[in-house]
C-alpha cells in the first residue's frame, strides 16, 4: 500500500471515466466538496470540454488512459468510482468486444487499485441487467431477462459479469465495493450524437427533423436528472455500513416514448411530426426502478421533474447546436442558464 501523504481534509478520489457526461459531473460534485480528483478517461465516449472547465483547478488530475490498460497509479486513492464505459446502444455495439472487455478487464484493473490502496470502489451498473424485465418495478432482487447472446450483450452481460467480481471481491473481503444500478439519465453534457432517446428527441425537435420513434412508442421508460443521480453515487460511496448489495439510483416515473416526445415538441416546438421506426433487438418494454432500497439506506430520492430537467437538457442542446458542427462554445455554454443551474445542483 502507498503511503498517504497530506491533501487536506479531502478525500483522493479517481473517477473512471471522469470525461463523460455523468462523470463530469461527478468530478465538479466531489471538487465543489473539498475532494482531490483524478481523472481517467480514454476519450471513446466521453470529452475533453467536459473537463475543460476544471483543468486550471488546483484540485483535478488528468490521466488520459484506457481502464483496459490501466494498471498502476503514483499515489494512494481512497475512493473510486468505475464509470468508464459506452453507455448507449449504438456507442457499446461499435466496438462490443472493447465494451465486454471494458465491464471485465477495465474493471479488475481498477478493482486491483482499490485493493492495493485500501480505497472504497463504486461500480456503474445498469438497468440493463434486468434486460426485458418480466417482473415491474424492477427491484434488486430480481435476476433479470437478458438474451445473453443478443446485440446488447456486451453491455448487458458486461456488466453482469462486473458486478459478479466485485461482489466476489466484497465476499473475499479484498475490497469495501458498492454497487449502482443505474437507470436512464439526462441533462446538460450529453452529446447531440450519442443516440440515447432524450439525445435523439431534443436535437431533432431543435433541428426541426422528424422525431424517431422507434416500435409503436408504447415502450416506457423512466429518467433521472443527472444532478439527482450524482447525489445518489456520492451518498451510495460514502454510506456506513456497506449495502452488500445493489442498489436502484433512477427516477420511478414512468413514461411513454410516446409521452415522452409529447414533451420534448412542447418545449423545443417543431413542424416536425414523429417518424416510427422498427424496434430493435431485445429492447426492453418496460423500465421502472423500486428505489425503496435507496429510500432507506441513503435517504436519497430524485428531486428534479422531468418536465423541468428536460427544459434545462433543451437549452443546452440550443446552445451547443447554435455553435456550429455540434461544437460547444464553452463561453456561450458556461453562461447559459442550463449550465449555471446543473453545476449548482
Amino acid at each position: 500500500m502507498l503511503q498517504r501523504t497530506g491533501t487536506g481534509n479531502g478525500k483522493t478520489v479517481l473517477v473512471a471515466g471522469g470525461a463523460g457526461f455523468v462523470g463530469s459531473h461527478l468530478c465538479d460534485a466531489l471538487l465543489a466538496r473539498g475532494d482531490r480528483v483524478i481523472c481517467v478517461d480514454s476519450y471513446i465516449t466521453g470529452s475533453k470540454d467536459n473537463i475543460r472547465p476544471l483543468m486550471n483547478h488546483p484540485g483535478f488530475r488528468l490521466i488520459e488512459k484506457d481502464i483496459c490498460e490501466f494498471h498502476e497509479i503514483d499515489e494512494p486513492l481512497d475512493q473510486i468510482y468505475n464509470l468508464a464505459c459506452a453507455a448507449s446502444p449504438p456507442q457499446y455495439q461499435a466496438d462490443p468486444v472493447h465494451t465486454m472487455m471494458t465491464c471485465v478487464a477495465g474493471t479488475g484493473n481498477l478493482l486491483a487499485l482499490a485493493e492495493r490502496d485500501g480505497a472504497s470502489f463504486l461500480q456503474a451498473s445498469t438497468s440493463e441487467v434486468y434486460g426485458d424485465p418480466v417482473e415491474h418495478p424492477q427491484r434488486e432482487d430480481y435476476r433479470g431477462n437478458v438474451n445473453c447472446i443478443g446485440p446488447r450483450a456486451c453491455y448487458d452481460e458486461g456488466k453482469r459479469a462486473a458486478e459478479a467480481l466485485c461482489f466476489d471481491m466484497l465476499r473475499a473481503e479484498r475490497v469495501d465495493v458498492r454497487v449502482a444500478r443505474i437507470f436512464n439519465t439526462y441533462g446538460p453534457r450529453m452529446q447531440p450524437n450519442d443516440g440515447r432517446i432524450i439525445s435523439n428527441l431534443l436535437v431533432q425537435a431543435i433541428s426541426g427533423k422528424p422525431l424517431t420513434i422507434y416500435g409503436t412508442g408504447e415502450q416506457t421508460r423512466s429518467f433521472c436528472y443527472v444532478s439527482d443521480l450524482v447525489t445518489g453515487l456520492m451518498a451510495l460511496m460514502d454510506v456506513d455500513p456497506n449495502p452488500g448489495m445493489p442498489v436502484n439510483l433512477g427516477n420511478p416515473g414512468e413514461f411513454t416514448i410516446n409521452e415522452l416526445a409529447e414533451m420534448v415538441m412542447a418545449i423545443a416546438p417543431t413542424m416536425a411530426k414523429p417518424a416510427y421506426k422498427p424496434l430493435p433487438a431485445d429492447d426492453p418494454q418496460r423500465r421502472r426502478p423500486d428505489i425503496l432500497r435507496a429510500k432507506e439506506l441513503l435517504g436519497w430520492e430524485p428531486k428534479v421533474p422531468l418536465s423541468e430537467g428536460l427544459r434545462h437538457t433543451a437549452d443546452w442542446f440550443t446552445v451547443v447546436l447554435g455553435t456550429g458542427a455540434g461544437k460547444p462554445s464553452w463561453q456561450a455554454v458556461r453562461q447559459s442558464s442550463a449550465y449555471e443551474m446543473d453545476v449548482r445542483a
